[in-house]
């Protein structure tokens, strides 16, 4: 390995080649700032924030000026903070001031920076935009308030491989467009959400469901219960300081009563009711030997994709509804008559890591199962502006009969979750035993990178799983599985990089190691359930005995699966 020794600031560091001067300034806890610089994405100097001085004077971007062995940089010399108050300015003088109605007005990078660089006065005049701002379902653009730094369009082509926008005109009148400037419904946006993820201003947001949530607690005539992903307990404590993967969930339960809902369920009741269901589609084609690979059908932006660019895998998709949609259809079926409730007065919200579930929640095939969606964000939003003290809430439990969950629902929110609560259960229902110790775990199917493929041995059968972390390696695996390269019983697909953990409706960070921290988060959560298999989830058999009858019964069918169609011609 080639290593190259530097200066930055006085002090040195040793990195390795090919390092930019921003990442090896890091090591030294070193901050440079930038608007325009990720690390999912390649370097792309459009910002120019970045900028530091080295040793002949010049100005070079840091973000993507590669080392050099004895370089000398300096990055708050006086020349340098000029420079950045200078490019601030000019960003700032066309800019969409609006900051008290801005959705990012408290994680707004632009604003953060003018105030550490003590921008007071603007000396340039630029001209406001004026781009109209259209219906782009359940996500918020504002042209007016995107300077142009390109992540959207990057993270959309390096790493979904959409290409749902780009750059649009040139010079000051350049924007961010859809082909042909139709809304994104009318485009190839699969609503992952991962644009909004890394928007540094309020350009993009997810569109909000607040309103109509306080107005159903507000009636009297409406009982109205709340679901929680798994993904969602492991970054909420963000909001309110705590680091990634500090599972918060008493204390939001506690929350969640304390905003008026009349019960607090647990979406991971529904995933164990995904994973029976699932798994026994599964073990049924298995045994039928039809429709392979049978695909994960719990992420709705991988619906959206094979949709629009797959139909021909529609058969290949499990017909299981998402967790989201199965806990819709228990509450406004099951539980509303249960409790004597008619189905039109039982409002049914979702808290998800994820806007993509925003748009799942309005699919026709789903009857309004679920009739309101919160990002993680937004529910922060709500315990802050209700004057809840988050942290020093005592921590209180789900309600029942939808509140029960074991550790392999937990593990939904991670990539390669879904494929390992699969297994646990596919296990008991081939063999008639039940996987115990470590046996329970299958790491194979664990980790962040691209493409995972295994062959696990079922008490003689071979089942062949791959499991793909966003849908850029998803698109690569499909292919790989069209040219004949390779065959699978089972694939997992989850859109966002790392699972639901790193969805677009968690909250905005920093940190580089986030995807990890929460990860960890959620494995603990998985080993301190007392119940780690999801057919030994006692709600669940309870729901089969009164009502389901049986996995994959006809009544199930009814109510927990569904179809999907071919959206290649409508956009």
């Amino acid at each position: 390995m080639n290593m190259v020794m530097l200066t930055i600031d006085g002090k040195q560091v040793q990195v390795e080649k090919g390092t930019t001067i921003k990442k090896a300034a890091e090591k030294l806890g070193i901050e440079i700032p930038g608007l325009c610089d990720d690390n999912d994405l390649k370097p792309f100097g459009a910002c120019r924030l970045c900028v530091v001085e080295d040793a002949r004077g010049n100005l070079v971007a840091s973000c993507h000026t590669p080392v050099r062995e004895g370089m000398v940089v300096k990055t708050n010399s006086p020349k340098v903070l000029k420079a950045r108050r200078v490019i601030l300015e000019l960003l700032l003088s066309s800019h969409n001031a609006d900051c008290f109605e801005c959705d990012k007005n408290l994680h707004c990078k632009l604003q953060k920076y003018a105030y550490e660089l003590n921008i007071r006065n603007i000396r340039f005049k630029g001209e406001k935009r004026n781009y109209e701002i259209k219906d782009n379902g359940p996500i918020y653009y504002d042209p007016n308030k995107c300077i142009l730094c390109g992540k959207c369009v990057r993270i959309c082509e390096e790493v979904q491989h959409i290409c749902a926008i780009d750059f649009a005109s040139r010079g000051f009148k350049a924007y961010i467009s859809t082909p042909f400037e139709k809304p994104l419904l009318e485009s190839d946006c699969i609503f992952c959400g991962q644009c909004v993820r890394v928007c540094p201003t309020g350009a993009l947001a997810e569109k909000t469901d607040i309103e109509r949530i306080y107005e159903a607690i507000s009636d009297p005539n409406k009982v109205v219960v709340v679901q929680v992903a798994p993904a969602v307990r492991v970054a909420l404590g963000e909001e309110f300081g705590l680091e990634p993967g500090e599972i918060v969930t008493g204390k939001m339960v506690a929350a969640l009563k304390r905003l008026g809902f009349d019960k607090v369920f647990d979406t991971q009741f529904a995933a164990d009711m995904t994973i029976v269901e699932e798994t026994a589609e599964l073990v049924e084609r298995l045994e039928k030997g039809e429709n392979f690979p049978m695909f994960t059908s719990c992420c709705p932006s991988w619906i959206l994709a094979v949709e629009k660019f797959y139909p021909e895998l529609i058969p290949n998709i499990s017909t299981a509804r998402s967790p989201q949609q199965i806990f819709g259809a228990i509450a406004k079926n099951y539980y509303a008559k249960k409790i004597g409730v008619a189905r039109e007065n039982m409002f049914v919200v979702s808290v998800m890591p994820c806007i993509g579930k925003k748009f799942e929640a309005t699919r026709p095939e789903f009857n309004n199962d679920v009739d309101a969606v919160l990002t993680t964000r937004e529910l922060a939003r709500m315990i802050k502006e209700s004057g809840i003290d988050f942290i020093k809430l005592e921590e209180e439990n789900f309600d029942s009969p939808l509140g029960e969950s074991t550790g392999a629902a937990a593990i939904f929110g991670v990539t390669g979750g879904v494929m390992e609560a699969a297994l646990r259960t596919a296990y008991s229902i081939m063999t008639g035993e039940e996987l115990e110790g470590d046996k329970i775990e299958f790491t194979a199917v664990r980790g962040l990178e691209g493409i995972k493929e295994a062959e696990v041995d079922i008490k003689g059968k071979k089942v062949r799983i791959a499991i793909a972390n966003g849908i850029g390696n998803a698109k690569k695996l499909i292919e790989k599985i069209k040219s004949g390269e390779t065959k699978y019983d089972f694939v997992e697909v989850m859109a966002c990089p790392g699972g639901c953990m790193s969805g677009g409706g968690q909250p905005y960070t920093d940190d580089p190691e986030f995807r990890k921290k929460r990860m960890e988060g959620i494995y603990k959560n998985d080993r301190n359930l007392p119940k780690r298999k999801s057919h030994e989830n006692e709600e669940v058999k309870k729901v089969y005995e009164e009502y389901y009858e049986k996995p994959c019964g006809p009544k199930a069918h009814e109510e927990l699966h569904t179809h999907y169609h071919s959206r290649k011609k409508e956009y």
